[in-house]
């Protein structure tokens, strides 16, 4: 019966971080985007471009 309980509980806290994260987008916040620290910063995909700054670090941290 603990078992339950505690899986009730942390699907429920779940579910609050999901509710909470769609509410602020739904405000206007911006939503969720990816950042130029990647997999595409690292070199290995060399096709892949930063939708923000296109690949260019000095504009990722005039676009915070």
């Amino acid at each position: 019966m603990e078992h339950i309980i505690f899986w009730l509980i942390v699907i429920g806290l779940l579910l609050l971080i999901v509710l909470g994260m769609a509410i602020g987008v739904m405000f206007g916040r911006k939503p969720i985007a990816g950042s130029c620290g990647g997999i595409s910063a690292l070199g290995l995909r060399k096709t892949s471009k930063c939708e923000f700054c296109g690949n260019d670090p000095t504009q990722c941290k005039n676009k915070k």
